[in-house]
């Protein structure tokens, strides 16, 4: 199967999905229409749910690989990061992988890209970060309560 573009086919619509390269903003994406069709969005069916709920959008997308990290180091470093200094500080994933994440996460609201091809939390991403902090509450409890049973 080759993957060159047919005469009436351009070559955007024969890329990988959702991939961009390292470093460039992706194409807008704020029309519904024009989401990568594996971005867990709610209303539409996700991984482990037909019914597209909210939690289950947001579950799958904050269960894929990398995804919590790359949201992390957004938010550790406060300011706008590039897409190399966000690789290194990730310990060195692949680009593709990161890029992937880039795009789900701007599909999603959870992210942007500046003209000057850095990436940051958008509001929406602070408030996600902001939620997770009785999770944080939780798992600091459970390694207390883990580190007591050990003999």
């Amino acid at each position: 199967m080759s993957t060159r573009p047919e005469p009436d086919q351009s070559a955007a619509e024969t890329s990988s999905p959702g991939v961009s390269p390292p470093g460039t903003p992706a194409p807008d994406t704020s029309a519904p229409n024009s989401l990568a069709p594996n971005t867990p969005v709610p209303g539409r069916p996700v991984r482990g749910s037909t019914s597209g709920r909210p939690v289950m959008a947001a579950l799958d997308l904050l269960g894929r690989r990398w995804m919590l990290r790359v949201i992390w180091e957004l938010h550790r470093g406060g300011a706008p990061t590039g897409f190399r200094d966000l690789q290194r500080r990730c310990d060195g994933m692949s680009s593709s992988v990161l890029s992937t994440r880039l795009t789900e996460l701007r599909e999603a609201g959870i992210t942007a890209s500046t003209a000057h091809s850095t990436w940051h939390l958008t509001p929406l991403g602070d408030e996600l970060v902001s939620s997770m902090g009785p999770l944080l509450d939780w798992s600091r409890t459970w390694a207390e309560r883990q580190s007591t049973r050990r003999p």
